[in-house]
């Protein structure tokens, strides 16, 4: 059928043996047997996958650590340390994935990933526009090393100022330095806003980021800002940081919906949420010249949300019935964004006006 896959190597999902056995990303073996893994993957699909992910959103370890990770901490260790150790194992493992991948296959293209969505300050007080600096920063710092092949002056000043010591060797420095990846890829789903004054506190919800609510843009039923510009407004900032190929692989709208008699959702605020998106994907590319690989939704057919661990919020194109007390039929059905995406990717979005 002429589909382009688009593999992931790890999605948070780090065997649970190696995490009782030896504690996740925390420990340096894992590099060992992250690289067998990609070998196999590598050699298995040879020729049929060009397209690689190393770690989806890699930026979660710093804010979700067992999912990002497979970290569990110690009663009374460094937590920061911890992460940060971790962080860096993923970062090495990620340089070695792209040493193997170019290897085995030329013709292989590896990217890294993360959760994107810029911060915007909350007030035009330059303390504001700082804490916005610094919360992007938190996760630029991964796709910096990924991209660039070292370690940014920032991260190193923060880990000096914390008394965090990571180990690290000058193989790995080389690594890092001499396979970065060869495109950027990102979720998105809102932009966020951060305040450097205390006493701002009215949070909303967001993709595992609390963030400050944004008085001008309306969210969805879970609380999540939707801000089809901040999607242009990320593109070009990500695009003007790195000058590497993108690619959004994460889009869409968690949502309740509800389906008639045949199981048929008209979820028309689906269709708006991912028009306008990628009508500002469309404007990042022909009107700020960004360079985009490609644009992959969230997802194709409905399934528990990892955010929530819920069922009932839903984001596919394909109705799947079950609820969150796991009581349903598993009957798919297609809901009218289906043939609207449908329609979307035949016109390779001339659809969309």
């Amino acid at each position: 059928y002429g589909i382009e896959p688009l593999v992931t190597i790890t999605h948070f999902d780090c065997p649970m043996h190696l995490i009782r056995e030896y504690g996740g990303w925390r420990n340096r073996r894992m590099l060992d047997f992250y690289a067998n893994l990609c070998r196999t993957l590598f050699t298995r699909y040879k020729g049929l996958v060009k397209y690689w992910l190393t770690f989806n959103e890699i930026n979660m370890i710093l804010h979700a650590p067992f999912l990002g990770a497979g970290i569990c901490f110690e009663e009374g260790e460094n937590q920061e340390q911890v992460k940060y150790q971790a962080a860096h194992h993923e970062l090495v493992a990620s340089a070695m994935a792209t040493k193997i991948a170019h290897e085995i296959d030329p013709e292989n293209k590896v990217g890294c990933m993360l959760a994107a969505g810029q911060y915007y300050p909350n007030t035009a007080h330059p303390r504001d526009y700082w804490a916005a600096m610094e919360e992007d920063r938190k996760s630029y710092f991964f796709i910096d090393v990924q991209a660039r092949g070292e370690y940014p002056n920032y991260a190193k000043k923060q880990w000096e100022r914390e008394g965090i010591e990571i180990e690290m060797t000058t193989e790995d420095l080389d690594l890092l330095k001499n396979h970065t990846v060869d495109f950027v890829s990102f979720s998105y789903y809102a932009s966020r806003v951060a305040s450097g004054d205390p006493e701002v506190r009215d949070l909303t919800a967001g993709n595992v980021f609390a963030s400050i609510k944004n008085p001008y843009l309306k969210s969805s039923e879970w609380g999540w800002q939707i801000d089809p510009l901040g999607l242009r407004i990320t593109l070009n900032a990500i695009w003007d940081r790195y000058q590497k190929p993108m690619f959004i692989v994460e889009n869409g709208l968690g949502a309740m919906d509800t389906p008639d008699e045949n199981g048929y959702v008209a979820d028309d605020y689906r269709i708006a949420y991912l028009e306008a998106h990628i009508k500002a994907m469309r404007d990042a590319i022909y009107q700020d010249g960004v360079e985009l690989l490609g644009y992959t939704t969230w997802g194709c057919i409905d399934l528990v949300s990892a955010g929530t661990g819920e069922m009932n919020k839903r984001y596919g194109f394909i109705y799947v019935d079950r609820d969150n007390a796991g009581q349903g039929s598993l009957k798919r059905s297609k809901k009218k964004s289906f043939y609207w995406y449908k329609d979307v990717i035949a016109s390779n979005g001339a659809s969309i006006k």
